[in-house]
């Protein structure tokens, strides 16, 4: 399946998440309990008539809001949710915001799921799009219909795309912002050992080799959640197999079991054995990752182009403000379909429960309304280094950050051609087959002829219960 490429300058792919600026008071998981003000006395015949006397107190109601913008990486991006939230605040009397932080793959395989089991979601929620999670609950009227709500705002024409979060024509989440991951690289560590950036999979394979051969770990990677090494096989993947091959496994036209699909997972399967990871990974969090990059341990990290910000003078990363260089996945020897194209993934946003009130809707719309504007895209972009999820602009989008010039420059040479990510297609189940499989096979408990088979059953029992 080949999409075009969304773009908002002549060279910009739509990119990462959320969004950075400002801050306000930090109401983190610590929000007052709910409470009424006291009543006012009964009128008596003295008392003046309703016309005369000062407005009624309003009285205060919660709204839970679950985030993930949890620690020091993801400053940026906490500090625009404050403030979009205090600006609700403000618009709807009485609204009172509270902030529930949870780490964001608990938050989407276990504790959102449980909630929704139960009937009990918070009322604003991180929410991944697709078919394991947003449209499942969309199709279990779990989530609130947004449509109205855009149209009145005027912004339903505003996004550049929300599909995964559509179900029979209806919007039931919004993505915050777009994603793609490709390759970081440290420059002094790289010119220290006389290696180039490398532009094929040759030349990077070499410099995996050299650098192991002098010590030096060549990839930062954290396989404590499956997501975070599965995002580089959603890249080695489509090289191998072609950009069609996620979609076409999905709707069950394509295999897992394919001889281009195997060889990915070799490929994955051969970098861990040749020690080119880092040591323990199974045991490293996504943060651990990151530190490790930062901290000049390792040469090489596949992250998201999110990761950006966290390598300008005032991030996490400010060691390596300046010493940072971004490329593409390079292509594959005989790999099928577009060697240059790129993969993508704007699934990431809020949905809101469908068991809300009209005072819980009202503050819902503004957090809507001052969320998902040009004004936070714009600084977004240029504040947290990632792209917009709205049409925005073009004029506005610019950048003197050499990561980010980079990125678009790999994208402008992308030839339009883009694919989505594996999870985004698939039933939670077999995301969760997927992700079992690649930490099986870090683990050395699997092959890679034996995971793409586990893979394609939980597939294939997910087809047939859809008949």
């Amino acid at each position: 399946m080949k999409k075009k490429l969304v773009t908002v300058t002549a060279s910009v792919l739509m990119l990462s998440s959320v969004l950075s600026a400002c801050g306000s008071d930090n109401k983190e998981n610590n929000a007052s309990p709910s409470a009424s003000p006291a009543a006012s006395p009964s009128a008596s015949a003295s008392s003046p008539a309703p016309s005369e006397s000062a407005p009624a107190p309003v009285e205060r109601f919660d709204v839970s809001l679950r985030h993930i913008q949890i620690g020091e990486l993801q400053k940026f991006r906490k500090a625009i949710l404050d403030e979009v939230v205090q600006k609700a605040e403000t618009e709807v009397p009485g609204a009172n915001f509270e902030m529930d932080a949870v780490e964001d793959s608990f938050n989407r395989f276990t504790k959102l799921p449980a909630e929704m089991a139960a009937g009990n979601p918070p009322k604003i929620f991180d929410l991944f799009g697709g078919p394991g999670d947003g449209q499942k609950y969309a199709r279990a009227n779990k989530l609130l219909d947004l449509t109205p709500i855009i149209e009145e705002l005027g912004i339903k024409d505003k996004f550049t795309d929300y599909s995964t979060f559509v179900v029979d024509g209806k919007v039931y989440g919004l993505p915050i912002g777009a994603g793609s991951e490709g390759w970081f690289y440290n420059k002094e560590i790289l010119e220290a050992n006389g290696l180039a950036a490398p532009t094929t999979l040759e030349e990077l394979e070499a410099a995996f080799a050299t650098l192991k051969g002098k010590g030096i770990t060549p990839i930062a990677m954290g396989s404590q959640a499956a997501w975070v090494p599965f995002m580089l096989l959603n890249t080695l993947i489509p090289r191998y197999a072609g950009e069609d091959i996620q979609a076409g496994v999905a709707d069950g036209s394509r295999k897992m079991t394919e001889p281009e699909v195997v060889a990915a997972l070799a490929k994955y399967k051969e970098w861990v054995d040749k020690g080119y990871f880092t040591k323990g990974e199974l045991g490293i969090d996504y943060t651990g990752q990151t530190n490790e990059f930062i901290a000049g341990k390792a040469a090489f990290l596949f992250d998201g182009t999110w990761r950006i910000s966290t390598f300008n003078a005032d991030g996490v990363g400010a060691a390596l403000n300046g010493k940072v260089g971004y490329f593409a996945m390079p292509a594959v020897p005989g790999g099928k379909g577009s060697q240059k194209a790129v993969n993508f993934n704007q699934n990431n946003g809020y949905g809101f429960s469908s068991d809300v009130n009209d005072n819980e809707k009202a503050a819902i719309k503004a957090f809507i309304k001052n969320l998902y504007t040009e004004e936070y895209q714009v600084r977004g972009y240029q504040e947290d280094g990632v792209l917009p999820s709205m049409k925005v602009d073009a004029s506005k989008l610019t950048s003197d950050n050499p990561i980010m010039q980079q990125v678009l420059a790999s994208n402008a040479a992308a030839e339009g051609v883009v694919f989505p990510h594996f999870d985004s297609l698939v039933p939670g189940a077999v995301n969760g087959e997927f992700e079992k499989q690649i930490q099986n096979l870090i683990a050395g408990k699997t092959t890679p002829e034996k995971a793409a088979e586990e893979i394609q059953k939980a597939l294939d029992s997910e087809l047939a219960a859809l008949k």
